[in-house]
């Protein structure tokens, strides 16, 4: 789904960068530009971004500390 339409970032452009190591807003529009001309879209993407790195996380798996 279209988040940004003023740059065509999409929920799946946001995923990536979250894979790629994206954690804030800031870091987002840096990567892709999203929220960066009328702003009409920042609430959304700042919901999906969160969302997305809470998803990542809890993908991530566990490492298992030996004693």
């Amino acid at each position: 789904m279209y988040i940004c339409l003023c740059n065509a970032v999409t929920t799946h452009d946001i995923r990536r960068e979250v894979a790629d190591g994206v954690r804030g807003f800031s870091d987002l529009q840096a990567r892709t530009g999203c929220s960066d001309c009328c702003g009409c879209c920042e609430s959304e993407a700042r919901k999906v971004l969160s969302r997305a790195i809470d998803e990542h996380a809890t993908a991530l798996p566990a490492f298992v500390q030996v004693a």
